[in-house]
């Protein structure tokens, strides 16, 4: 029900807190059992338990639902030489082949044992792609271009299956023409945002602006997204048609840098009046909050963010930095944080939350944990 709402998780392999892809379902919920998440998205296939999420670009990487890969399947024909380094694919474009081969004989397998099986088969001739680069490359366009997905993931590395193997011969069979695959897709970011702009429409699933605007045309004309004007917004606004709206917002929860709520960061300053970029690439004197920063929403506003970090080994959640939004309380959203960082203490397996010194709000919140 939850992907039916939000569409997609996003992946990404920064494990500093919790890894991208496990931090939306807690935003939302609240404490639960990530191997639920596993076994839907890398589980053995099985009749009585077949997959129930799939990893593609659907944003960026992400899970998505396995009924929804026809949805994407004009984005493998795009990406039929890989979303990036197309140069490599064209230049070996006997490699793909080889790695197919590969698989089929291996089952799943990651980039280096698929290399290490080409390397040790008998061939006529060696190509100069034996190295570990061209492998990745390629296989990472036979996944983009839909021939292969991951089968399961093994601390965190992507172990590559033919498609046929791991999705349903039904999802496989099943075409959309591409307008409609766009036009649905549209309707779903609709769905998932509530009310957006044309841009917000457009970023949810990473397409055009020539791809977004008929669609919203047609979902206008169908009565399935309603113009709508939202005070302050410059631009037009779609709803979704139907789409309850709530008297008052009492949502609470701590997002990850990857929460969908927060995937474009225009609609987030202009939603929120709170300006966010995720500062990993900076160099750590030129982080102004932090490297993996939460921003914390309370009743439907985001009032503050936290720089967070899981010590494993000291069994230990540190803040490394807490900083309240000008004009906010500190006090009463120290009190609501300090419960959220418990409860996503504990929920990791951690004992205990740890604030350090940076931060104005860091002070109230040692206070409120206490």
């Amino acid at each position: 029900r939850l992907i039916t709402r939000i569409q997609v998780l996003q992946l990404d392999s920064v494990s500093v807190a919790v890894r991208a892809h496990y931090a939306p379902v807690f935003s939302r919920f609240g404490p639960y059992d990530r191997a639920v998440l596993d076994r839907a998205a890398w589980g053995p296939v099985a009749a009585r338990s077949p997959r129930l999420l799939v990893e593609y670009w659907a944003h960026e990487a992400a899970l998505m639902a396995v009924e929804d890969w026809p949805l994407l399947r004009w984005r493998m024909h795009r990406y039929r030489h890989g979303r990036w380094g197309s140069h490599i694919v064209r230049a070996n474009p006997a490699l793909a082949d080889e790695i197919l081969a590969a698989v089929a004989d291996l089952g799943p397998a990651t980039a280096g044992q698929i290399e290490t099986h080409l390397a040790a088969t008998p061939r006529r001739g060696k190509g100069p792609w034996w190295n570990r680069s061209d492998t990745k490359w390629v296989a990472e366009a036979l996944f983009a271009s839909g021939a292969l997905t991951t089968a399961t993931r093994v601390g965190f590395a992507r172990h590559y299956d033919l498609v046929e193997n791991v999705l349903p011969a039904e999802v496989l069979a099943r075409t959309v023409d591409d307008h409609d695959a766009v036009r649905e897709l549209v309707l779903r970011a609709g769905t998932a945002l509530g009310v957006g702009t044309e841009a917000d429409l457009r970023d949810y699933f990473r397409l055009s602006a020539g791809q977004t605007k008929p669609a919203l045309a047609d979902l206008v004309a169908a009565g399935e997204l309603e113009p709508v004007t939202v005070a302050g917004w410059a631009a037009p606004a779609y709803l979704r048609a139907g789409q309850p709206v709530p008297r008052r917002d009492v949502g609470t929860a701590l997002l990850c840098p990857f929460d969908p709520l927060i995937f474009f960061r225009p609609r987030v300053q202009r939603l929120f009046a709170f300006h966010y970029r995720l500062e990993i690439y900076l160099p750590a004197a030129q982080r102004r909050y932090g490297y993996y920063v939460w921003p914390f929403l309370l009743d439907g506003q985001l009032v503050a963010r936290v720089d967070l970090k899981a010590d494993r080994v000291g069994g230990v959640l540190q803040v490394l930095g807490a900083f309240v939004e000008d004009g906010r309380p500190p006090g009463p959203v120290a009190d609501a944080l300090a419960g959220e960082l418990q409860t996503m203490a504990s929920w990791l397996g951690l004992g205990a939350v740890r604030v350090g010194e940076r931060g104005e709000l860091a002070g109230v919140l040692r206070a409120a944990l206490r």
